[in-house]
This record gives C-alpha cells, sequence and structure tokens, in this order.
C-alpha cells in the first residue's frame, strides 16, 4: 500500500520537469513582454493627447506643466509636447531601441506626474495623504510603471532573469 507522502513525492517528480520549462518559458519572455507591454500603455497615452478632449489626464496634466513652468508653457505647447513625448517613450521601449536614454526620458515624465500630488492636493486627495480622488489614484498607479521601467533598466547590460539561482543570465 503507498502512502500518501509517497504518492505526493512522486507527483512532485512528476511535476517537476513541466514546472522548469515553464519557469524557464517565464524567464524567457519576462523581461521583454514588461518591455512591451510598458511601451503600449506610453505609446497609447500618448496618442491619446493628440486629439483634445481624448485623454483623461489632459487637463491636469497641461494645468501642471504651466505651474512648473510658471506660466511660459501654456496648454497649446505643452500637450503636443507631452503627447509627443510619451509617444516616443512607448515606440522606445516597444522596439527595444535606444532603451537608456528612453528610461531616463520615463523617469523625467514620472518625476513631473507625481507633482500634481502636492500642486493640486484638493483635486488629488480626499482626505491627505492616505485617501485618494480618481485622478490621485491615475498617477499614484505610476508607482508600478516606475518599478516597470527599473527592471527594464536592469537588463540594458545584459541582465535577465534565471530559472534558477545560481544559474548564468542568458545570452539575448
Amino acid at each position: 500500500m503507498t502512502t500518501g507522502s509517497s504518492l505526493t513525492q512522486r507527483a512532485r517528480q512528476a511535476i517537476e520537469p513541466i514546472d522548469v520549462r515553464i519557469t524557464a518559458a517565464l524567464a524567457r519572455i519576462g523581461i521583454p513582454m514588461l518591455r512591451i507591454g510598458l511601451g503600449i500603455v506610453f505609446l497609447w497615452f500618448g496618442v491619446l493627447k493628440f486629439f483634445p478632449g481624448l485623454s483623461p489626464a489632459e487637463d491636469l496634466a497641461a494645468r501642471t506643466i504651466e505651474s512648473l513652468t510658471f506660466g511660459v508653457v501654456t496648454p497649446s505647447v505643452s500637450l503636443p509636447v507631452l503627447a509627443t513625448l510619451e509617444s516616443l517613450i512607448g515606440l522606445g521601449l516597444i522596439t527595444g531601441r535606444y532603451l537608456r536614454a528612453t528610461l531616463l526620458l520615463l523617469i523625467v515624465q514620472m518625476a513631473g506626474t507625481i507633482t500634481p500630488l502636492v500642486l493640486f492636493p484638493v483635486e488629488t486627495w480626499t482626505r491627505f495623504p492616505y485617501a485618494p480622488t480618481l485622478e490621485g489614484q491615475y498617477i499614484i498607479k505610476n508607482i508600478v510603471l516606475v518599478a516597470a521601467a527599473i527592471v527594464v533598466g536592469a537588463t540594458v547590460r545584459g541582465g535577465g532573469l534565471v530559472v534558477e539561482p545560481g544559474d548564468p543570465i542568458p545570452k539575448r
């Protein structure tokens, strides 16, 4: 008669090769998928800003840039520039070309993106600092985008995910 623990052990042994293959596939495709997904988000949000009234962040973004430049850069200038910047970041991430420059632009853009939390607290918080408005949530979710950019940035010199600790980093 077979005990429960030996069945469990045999099940683990049977599943192990499948688990290794799945983990290896995820390690191989994870970073490119993250980079391309991040690029799609930036390209999509950037393109929306080329068409007045389509981006829900349009007004807040324009007022933020106007405030940061002390009124020098008006919305008629800032929105097309921001749309172009976000679209270029998206294209850079999707293609994987000029990643260092793309990630630098992304970090600069993201630094500007968080400023409404301070510049416009009435619009970004219902109760500071723990209850953001919908606009505040839209801004705070950028933490995930920055984290994704950091992971992508860790690969520009050949870094990557490994299947098992101690395994060599796969060559691209």
